[in-house]
């Protein structure tokens, strides 16, 4: 099997994971508590596309508008529609990202780091920009830890005998009045 066939394979793994995070940062109005990090501020918002059918049915729809304003993807999950992409605010302490998650292969698009003050004050000397790029860098690297810590718990979560009913809970949210 190689890996284009690998990736089609366990795509719903992806899929899944962006369908529970979804759910799980509306239960608490955004906020979403990650063991050993404390409360992050998990925000689906704008943009979302989603999934459905195989091979040459394979269907795409974009969802876009505010955070309220994604019911139509909701009503895409009832039908059995798949999230793809989400565009995912995350905020955790004094910074706040945005990053596009692709589900299939976990690929942050469209990031935005936090705005910072030693971006704005420093000159163009050497060590200036390699403390810009160093900082931006430390970013980045927070925001992967974020995600994988979102996503350890998900798998936590999706290999235990507590899936069932997760699942279960899960679903009714999907289904729940959205008016």
């Amino acid at each position: 099997m190689d890996l284009v066939d690998l990736i089609q394979e366990k795509r719903f793994f992806g899929q899944e994971f962006l369908a529970w995070l979804w759910y799980k940062s509306e239960q608490r109005g955004g906020s979403v508590e990650v063991p050993g990090v404390g409360d992050v501020l998990v925000v689906f918002e704008k943009h979302m596309l989603l999934e459905f059918g195989e091979g040459e049915a394979n269907e795409k729809v974009i969802c876009r508008g505010l955070q309220t304003e994604l019911r139509e993807a909701r009503l895409g999950l009832r039908m059995g529609k798949k999230p793809e992409q989400a565009r995912i605010r995350l905020a955790r302490g004094d910074y706040e990202f945005s990053v596009t998650l692709t589900a299939a292969t976990m690929e942050f698009r469209n990031v935005r780091l936090p705005k910072t003050v030693a971006g704005s004050d420093e000159g163009d000397d050497p060590e200036a920009v390699e403390g810009r790029i160093l900082e931006r860098i430390s970013l980045f690297e927070e925001l992967s830890g974020l995600v994988n810590e979102l996503f350890r718990m998900f798998v936590v979560v999706r290999v235990s005998e507590q899936w069932p009913d997760e699942l279960l809970r899960l679903r009714e949210w999907v289904n729940q009045d959205i008016s």
